[in-house]
C-alpha cells in the first residue's frame, strides 16, 4: 500500500513539475455538458458531451557530442594480508 501511495505521489509531482516548467501545456477547448437521461418504453437514452482538451508536450532530444575533457578515475589498490600498516594508512583517506 505504501508503494502504491509513493508512486501516486511521484506521478503527481512529475505532472506539476511538467506544468510548471512549460514542458506540458493543457488547454480546454470545449466545456462539458451535463448528461440528460430520459427513459421511455423503447429504452434509456443519455445525452451530454464530455469536455475536450488539447494537450501539447515538449520533446527531449538525446544525442552525443565529441568532448575532450580529463576525468579523474578512482584508483583501487589491493593490499595483501601482512601489510596492515599500509592498509590502515590507505583507509584513513
Amino acid at each position: 500500500m505504501r508503494a502504491v501511495l509513493f508512486v501516486i505521489i511521484i506521478a503527481i509531482v512529475a505532472v506539476v513539475a511538467a506544468l510548471a516548467t512549460g514542458f506540458l501545456n493543457i488547454r480546454q477547448l470545449r466545456g462539458g455538458e451535463r448528461a440528460q437521461v430520459s427513459a421511455s418504453g423503447n429504452g434509456v437514452t443519455a445525452g451530454g458531451a464530455p469536455p475536450a482538451f488539447e494537450v501539447q508536450t515538449g520533446s527531449v532530444k538525446v544525442g552525443t557530442t565529441d568532448a575532450h575533457v580529463r576525468v579523474k578515475v578512482p584508483k583501487l589498490q589491493v593490499m595483501r594480508p601482512g601489510n596492515e600498516a599500509e592498509a590502515t594508512a590507505n583507509n584513513s583517506m
